[in-house]
């Protein structure tokens, strides 16, 4: 009998309301009588609202427990140099004996994930100019201080071609068999015309999984804020500018770029090949949990990146 290979989405614990009610009133008896509202999960953490004024998230797995920890030490100092608003920690929960990692409070900022909106290709202008002046604000940040202070380097190979294919051909071979990528022969082929991606010389600091889903907007597509930071770090660009390929339609990169800076031709072809990747994760992902917003930013993505 064959056995089935192991899921590589599911977590090492489920984080109901019950539990985050426990942990939250346990650790902050200062918020009172909790309202606690699931508001979203993804592969590292779950999200509970709470009072309708914070959001708390806790980790779902041990391998990433530490970047809650790492968004509570280094968002203060990024959060002021910066023009759209980011979250910073209130509230830094500490493991116990029902949870083993620390979680983290934060305020709520106005605005809907991306992900969730459906807005028309021409809609997408004055986001990519605020998108490409965020980016350019964050990537010019001085790295000494926060490098100083610890925060670390690409510790997971974001751009490392060698350890990305294998998977991608894997979750675009599951895609294809789900019926939900038609053809997987062009996109390989994009992906290998963009390797191999050439090492930058440039190092600033980077969001690390930057994103749909970690975009808020409103409904006249203004940014409102950029979340989830647990992958801060000090690291290659183009791993943000991923998001010019990914999310922006091709009509809108000028004012990304006019906004964020020519970064380059070698950025700009691995920016590309990220952005196939991450889609097709992203896909494959929301496909597995049945998530319809990730599935549809995820093909949306992989379309997005052959134009």
């Amino acid at each position: 009998m064959t056995s089935r290979p192991p899921d590589p989405w599911a977590p090492d614990i489920e984080i109901d309301a019950q539990l985050a009610r426990g942990l939250v009133g346990a650790q902050f008896p200062q918020l009172g009588e909790l309202r606690v509202v699931r508001a979203g999960e993804g592969w590292d953490n779950a999200a509970y609202s709470v009072n309708d004024l914070f959001i708390f998230r806790f980790p779902r797995r041990s391998a990433t427990a530490k970047l809650i920890a790492r968004e509570c030490q280094f968002l203060p100092a990024i959060a002021p140099q910066v023009p759209l608003p980011i979250p910073v920690p209130e509230f830094a929960g500490v493991p116990s004996e029902t949870y083993p990692w620390p979680f983290a409070g934060y305020r709520c900022l106005d605005g809907r994930e991306l992900s969730s909106l459906r807005p028309a290709e021409e809609a997408y202008g004055g986001l990519a100019t605020a998108l490409g002046g965020f980016l350019r604000a964050l990537h010019g940040i001085e790295a000494g201080p926060l490098a100083e202070a610890g925060l670390p380097g690409d510790e997971i190979g974001r751009l490392d071609d060698v350890r990305m294919m294998p998977k991608l051909q894997t979750r675009l071979r599951e895609l294809s068999e789900a019926g939900i990528v038609r053809d997987p022969a062009p996109i390989l082929e994009a992906a290998e015309a963009l390797r191999p991606i050439a090492p930058s010389s440039r190092r600033t600091v980077a969001h690390g999984d930057l994103y749909a889903r970690h975009v808020l907007a409103d409904d006249a597509m203004r940014v409102t804020g950029i979340i989830d930071w647990g992958d801060v770090h000090l690291g290659n660009p183009a791993v943000d500018l991923a998001i010019a390929f990914s999310v922006i339609p091709p009509q809108a990169r000028a004012q990304f770029f006019t906004a964020y800076g020519s970064p380059g031709e070698a950025a700009l072809s691995a920016a590309r090949f990220r952005a196939i990747y991450h889609s097709a994760m992203v896909a494959h992902y929301g496909h597995r949990i049945a998530d319809a917003d990730l599935l549809h930013i995820g093909t949306r993505g992989l379309v997005l990146a052959l134009r």
